[in-house]
């Protein structure tokens, strides 16, 4: 068997993308949710220079895209992976080769561990992405919101008020990432504390291309801060952009409150849908989108260095 030849794509042969016979992809991933691939020039989102084909006596053996909003100068995600039967071994290659980094994000449907095919699908995957160095960091559910779903009615708790100064909103932030649940949030205070994790979800607010003026601070009637909610669109859909209550005021079930007042936002501009996600392991908000009304429409599983 002849080495693998692994290198990018370029405008001109991205078609060689859909030539790997991979009986999985349909399964999981971006196939299953239909999210077809396409290049920027063909009216995707997707850059040939990311995305990289192992080829075995010219035939494309595995893939690998890597995905960004249209001004990032990095990839966020690795995208999709796929290989050809008894090819798992070019993919892991493909994975060392190229000279690109972010964070594998796996997607599968709900209750894909009952599924076999399904499982043996995201094991494989699992098993290549481990071997070229990456580990599961966290397991999310997301959620997708329709008017189907209905408007949850406002509890009425609290008060939100736009705050137009992002210093106030990174004091929110710097009090909320204490002891929060959320894997990203904790691995950034690993890194670099509170001050780090609360400058990455301000600089995420920042990213995504949906008015500034959305953002909603929570205070109770006495006027004490409670959280922060924060409407927003990313490059694809409306989506619930960030939910968080700060220490002093947790154990009320304010998160709901944060996650009612963003919703019925949303949707008032007459969105066809909200994505929303969380960690599995982040209890108190998954109960709070269940009562919100927003179903489970896929799991996710990230895998970092």
């Amino acid at each position: 068997m002849t080495d693998p030849v692994i290198r990018a794509l370029t405008e001109d042969d991205a078609h060689l993308f859909h030539t790997l016979n991979d009986p999985t992809a349909p399964l999981l991933g971006h196939e299953r949710f239909g999210r077809p691939y396409a290049t920027r020039a063909a009216g995707g989102e997707y850059r040939p220079d990311w995305t990289w084909v192992a080829l075995r006596d010219g035939v494309v053996v595995a893939r690998a895209a890597w995905w960004a909003g249209p001004d990032d100068a990095r990839p966020l995600s690795l995208d999709r992976l796929d290989f050809a039967p008894g090819e798992a071994a070019a993919a892991t290659e493909l994975l060392r080769t190229a000279p690109l980094s972010a964070e594998y994000v796996l997607m599968l449907p709900p209750g894909w561990r009952d599924l076999p095919a399904v499982r043996a699908a995201a094991v494989a995957r699992t098993a290549v992405v481990r071997a070229a160095g990456l580990r599961l960091m966290v397991e999310r559910f997301r959620y997708t919101w329709t008017p189907e779903c209905g408007v949850p009615a406002a509890p009425g708790r609290l008060a939100f008020r736009p705050e137009p100064d992002d210093e106030v909103i990174l004091d929110v932030l710097r009090e909320v990432e204490r002891g929060s649940l959320d894997a990203h949030a904790r691995q950034a205070v690993a890194a670099g504390g509170i001050e780090r994790a609360a400058r990455e979800e301000l600089e995420f607010f920042h990213w995504c291309p949906s008015p500034r003026e959305w953002w909603r601070v929570a205070y109770t009637p006495a006027g004490d801060v409670v959280g922060l909610h924060v409407p927003a669109r990313n490059h694809t859909s409306p989506i619930v952009g960030f939910i968080g209550v700060v220490p002093g005021q947790r154990g009320h079930g304010y998160a709901y409150d944060l996650l009612v007042d963003c919703t019925r936002r949303l949707a008032s501009l007459g969105v066809d849908r909200i994505v929303a996600d969380t960690d599995q392991h982040n209890t108190p908000m998954a109960a709070a989108f269940a009562k919100a009304g927003y179903p489970v429409t896929q799991e996710r599983a990230f895998f970092d260095r």
